[in-house]
């Protein structure tokens, strides 16, 4: 399996620590706001990368952190924290506001079929854990305090930037949007591992340090975290582009200055998702959810088949009209399953299965195609083989797509079922069958006239004919 890896930009083969066994770090949300359809792509992706280790025989072990405190408003150490933004929006407590959304992405988790994590851990759960680290950085020189905060000393490393070449300049004040000059740091690149009460007296989540009342920053909480439960050696680490610098770089600083060797091996980064104004994010147009899409009739797995359309490492352009596109791809893949289910099955014939298999393998195996993945269904619905061995095959695919195929027909030929009966009880309807039989009959018999007044006393009743190859069908105005 090749994987691009943020850390030497190219496609490497994945290679884990221990043979058969995958530890996996996600960055999981801030939970002080719902997540938007652009956060949860990055979830979308990283459940297939999962999904795909666990379907080709790994043993995962992945671990998500939930920042519910140490979260700025910037990346850079500057601003509110974004869980007491929230609390305050809502009149709600800090805690009160994490619980609430924490369960809301759960929710679209569960509406996008994203599996839950091994492992997932706030924050606020491993202060002990900080603590412990953020010592033993200043004891091995590697952080200083300054104003009343604990920083991290980036001059001391031999190298900083992982995942681009920066200069310098490029990150004076004012350069980046929203970073302003910290005067306690030594270096511009510095950044914070606790804050102290110096800084933010009105922090609502707090506690002792040896240097005082405070909280953690951003950064360390998902180094510890990673520790704590994957050990000192992680094989993939994932999250959306934007967390790459500078949250993931100060991560990789952070973690092999406490250890003494390098800690992760690939970095797995997702691009955004981009409306035609530019990058989504929730201070910007409409806030696109989950729930939002729901209101519009949209199902969720129409989203996850739009993402899984595209390749993880190119931004994808959200639009109503895309989205539609993929409603219509998802209903023509659900229907051929439908009539899949309804033909004599026969037998799964295993040389057919292990060849359609192969193929959605060497397309997942190529650095998580899934465009090709969803190609692949295509390929296995025009194959020369049973019903069985189809159904098989996308059921197969769906372990690691999670588009729920077969359970999407399935529940189709139930509602069909449903009307049906519902429709055999119903005297309007059984007149309706009876005058479109006796249509048929009189065509049949070339009595045209017969067959035209027929159309004519159904229109009446407000009933529309359509003569299709499969029959003559209907609908009631």
């Amino acid at each position: 399996m090749l994987l691009y890896n943020s850390a030497t930009r190219r496609r490497d083969e994945f290679v884990p620590n221990e043979e058969g066994k995958v530890s996996m770090y996600t960055c999981g949300p801030t939970v002080y706001h719902y997540a938007h359809i652009g956060n949860l792509r990055s979830y979308i992706m990283e459940d297939v990368l999962e999904k795909y280790l666990r379907y080709v025989g790994y043993d995962v072990t992945r671990v998500m952190n939930i920042t519910d405190v140490g979260h700025l408003t910037s990346d850079a150490d500057t601003g509110e924290d974004k869980m007491l933004k929230g609390a305050k929006r809502e009149k709600k407590t800090v805690l009160q506001i994490a619980e609430y959304y924490t369960n809301a992405f759960f929710e679209d988790c569960k509406k996008l079929n994203i599996k839950t994590p091994d492992v997932v851990a706030p924050a606020t759960s491993c202060i002990d854990e900080f603590i412990k680290v953020i010592k033993s950085l200043i004891e091995k020189g590697f952080a200083y305090e300054a104003g009343g905060n604990i920083y991290f000393d980036t001059s001391k490393l031999r190298q900083y930037y992982i995942f681009n070449d920066f200069r310098e300049e490029d990150l004076e004040v004012g350069v980046r949007e929203g970073v302003e000059e910290d005067g306690n740091k030594k270096n511009k690149a510095d950044f914070v591992l606790w804050f102290t009460k110096s800084k933010f007296d009105d922090q609502e989540l707090k506690w002792d340090s040896p240097w005082g009342v405070g909280y953690p920053g951003w950064h360390i909480e998902c180094s510890c975290i990673s520790m704590k439960f994957l050990g000192e050696k992680l094989d993939i680490h994932c999250g959306g582009i934007d967390n790459a610098f500078p949250h993931h770089t100060n991560e990789i600083a952070q973690s092999e200055a406490f250890l003494g060797h390098k800690w992760c091996n690939y970095w797995f980064h997702v691009h955004h998702l981009n409306t035609n104004s530019g990058k989504m994010s929730k201070s910007s147009g409409e806030f696109l959810t989950v729930s939002l899409l729901e209101s519009k009739g949209y199902n969720p797995l129409v989203y996850r088949l739009f993402c899984l359309q595209s390749h993880y490492r190119k931004s994808l352009v959200f639009s109503y009209e895309n989205l539609d596109n993929a409603v219509i791809a998802y209903n023509k893949i659900v229907a051929k399953a439908v009539s899949l289910l309804k033909e004599d099955a026969g037998e799964v014939i295993s040389e057919d299965f292990e060849a359609g298999k192969a193929k959605f393998c060497t397309a997942l195996d190529n650095d998580l195609n899934t465009s090709l993945g969803v190609t692949a269904i295509y390929d296995v619905l025009k194959m020369k083989t049973t019903p069985a061995t189809k159904l098989a095959l996308i059921e197969d695919f769906d372990r690691v797509l999670g588009l729920d195929i077969v359970v999407a027909a399935k529940a189709q030929i139930e509602k069909e079922r449903e009307a049906a009966e519902a429709a055999a009880s119903d005297p309007f309807i059984q007149e309706i069958e009876a005058l479109i039989a006796e249509r048929a009959a009189a065509k049949k018999a070339r009595d045209f006239a017969r067959a035209d007044a027929i159309r004519s006393e159904l229109t009446d009743k407000g009933v529309t004919i359509i003569d299709t190859p499969e029959g003559t069908k209907y609908k009631i105005d």
